[in-house]
């Protein structure tokens, strides 16, 4: 029974990952947007204008271009002109691992939790524990995949950063073991406390809120139990999640994807540090980058995730 259901969840997280990947890579660029890029090494002159982003004499004072807002569809055609039609799929090999440790996991645990904690009779589970059953799942489950995370989060922002600069990870083994090599074995955990955070909110959003409307919609009446019902309820359940955990999200992405130089201090202390900082530097708005592009991704993403799992429980079951 248990097996079933991390198989199950692993399956239906795999083909939800991959299949809404650009939308995610596009979030990541827009999260990323505002920050301060690494300066290349110039001679002291150089790199002091160019702190000013402008290479001209200081007697000039010519204020920095405010970078222009743009919204998930400009980015995602920026990507494709200066980059190719195949960035937008830059890190799925992370993607794929990610959803088999982290989500594999959660899906599992969940299932195991709801199957002890439901009452024996109804078969039904209050909220209450729904959303417990959910923060315990995604808290592990995201400490187990915290290292594809990072990677993933690394080879999708790899391409923003300027040629001389970029990783240029050959796939998601490459980067981890070049993290572990360069940076020790510690740099795979890099943000796993917002990680943490992050996938207990979304799981419990996510997987409370799904098994809850759906539960009401076919106690109400409204619809029968099928397609129709598990799309609105996966729909819903991923605009809740996504509400819930972008500013955590928009937070981890910028943890995960600094560049610490040897000897050097690190851009970002801690995830508080950078939370201070991004609203001080960018306004509290900021918390909510890549919001369209998050609710773009996160309702397909549930959408996908759920009707999948229904549609291999169905198959399991005649097993």
């Amino acid at each position: 029974m248990g097996f079933k259901g991390f198989a199950e969840g692993g399956i239906a997280s795999i083909v939800a990952g991959c299949s809404t990947h650009p939308l995610d890579l596009i979030k990541v660029r827009m999260q990323l947007a505002g920050e301060k890029p690494a300066l290349p090494n110039l001679p002291p002159a150089l790199a002091f204008n160019a702190s000013r982003s402008v290479v001209a004499p200081d007697y000039y004072h010519i204020p920095p271009p405010q970078p222009p807002r743009v919204g998930p569809i400009s980015v995602g055609m920026r990507i494709v002109q200066s980059e190719g039609v195949s960035a937008l799929f830059s890190g799925v090999s992370a993607t794929v691992l990610r959803q088999t440790l982290y989500s594999t996991t959660r899906m599992g645990l969940y299932d195991i939790l709801k199957t002890r904690w439901s009452d024996p009779d109804s078969g039904s589970m209050p909220l209450t524990r729904k959303i417990t059953a959910g923060l315990i799942a995604g808290g592990i489950g995201a400490a187990v995949g915290n290292p594809a995370d990072v990677a993933m989060v690394r080879m999708q922002a790899d391409g923003r950063l300027p040629v001389a600069q970029r990783r240029n990870y050959a796939g998601v083994v490459d980067a981890i073991t070049r993290m572990s090599k360069q940076e020790g074995i510690t740099s795979l955990w890099r943000g796993s406390a917002l990680t943490v955070n992050r996938a207990m909110i979304v799981t419990a959003a996510q997987l409370a809120s799904y098994d809850q409307i759906k539960e009401t919609i076919l106690e109400k009446g409204v619809m029968k139990d099928g397609l129709g019902t598990h799309v609105t309820a996966s729909f819903a359940a991923g605009f809740v999640a996504a509400v819930a955990s972008n500013p955590v999200d928009v937070i981890k992405t910028r943890v995960m994807n600094m560049k610490v130089e040897a000897g050097e201090a690190a851009p970002y202390s801690g995830a508080l540090d950078c939370a201070m900082k991004t609203v001080k530097a960018e306004g509290p708005m900021a918390l909510y980058k890549g919001f369209i592009p998050t609710i773009s991704r996160q309702g397909p993403f549930t959408v996908v995730l759920f009707v999948t799992l229904e549609q291999v429980r169905k198959i399991f079951n005649q097993f």
